[in-house]
């Protein structure tokens, strides 16, 4: 009876001791899992190298752009520097051929008094001289005309435009109204609408002994 007591006393022991051992292994289980849920390869550096991996190509996009900004910065500046010894070049040879057209055209003029020269020596009609000597100044201003030139001849009577014309002196006039213009001393000029030179012209006074202390002339500043 002994034997069998101790027997069974013996499985009791043993019993509890499975069970405890049992719940001891069910305890140690969770804490393992999530070591293998976090890391299921089993290495700890596999995740860190993919963030490095994407600044790597990002870091060479940006090397590559900036490089391709720098050869069209020097593409730039090559444009640049030839187009300005093109305009350099360009402005050179119109300072030197600007009057190429009015060279050309005065080259008859030159011919044709130099004819008219030798005529006069010759003849012994004036008129005549007077008439090729006309005719060569008719040729040169129209060559001059050509190229822009244009004279300022007021007519007698006319309103006086300080900026076309320049005023010397106040002159009675019984038949132009006064502050007009009496009287052209010098004839003008114009290049294509720029003023070379204002035509001098006298101004009228009105009749004599009206303002003008008996009809002498004054002098004009305007």
């Amino acid at each position: 009876m002994s034997e069998t007591y101790k027997t069974k006393e013996q499985e009791e022991v043993e019993i509890r001791t499975a069970a405890d051992a049992g719940e001891a292994g069910a305890e140690a289980a969770p804490a393992s899992s999530p070591v293998s849920e976090e890391n299921p390869a089993g290495g700890a550096g596999a995740s860190s190298d993919a963030p490095t991996d994407a600044v790597a190509d990002e870091l060479q996009k940006l090397r590559q752009e900036r490089d391709e900004i720098y050869q069209r910065y020097l593409r730039a500046v090559a444009d640049l520097d030839n187009y300005r010894r093109r305009v350099m070049r360009e402005k050179d040879e119109l300072r030197q051929f600007a009057v190429t057209d009015l060279v050309e055209s005065l080259i008859p003029v030159i011919e044709n008094l130099g004819f008219a020269n030798q005529s006069a020596q010759q003849a012994t009609d004036p008129k005549a001289i007077a008439t090729g000597v006309s005719m060569v100044l008719d040729q040169f201003k129209s060559a001059l005309a050509a190229v822009g030139l244009e004279e300022i001849r007021p007519e007698v009577g006319s309103e006086f435009d300080p900026h076309k014309h320049e005023s010397l002196s106040h002159a009675p006039s019984d038949t132009v109204p006064p502050e007009k213009i009496a009287q052209v001393v010098r004839v003008g000029y114009a290049l294509n609408g720029r003023i070379l030179r204002p035509a001098n012209v006298v101004l009228s006074s009105g009749p004599a002994g009206e303002g003008d202390g008996g009809g002498d002339e004054q002098q004009s500043g305007s």
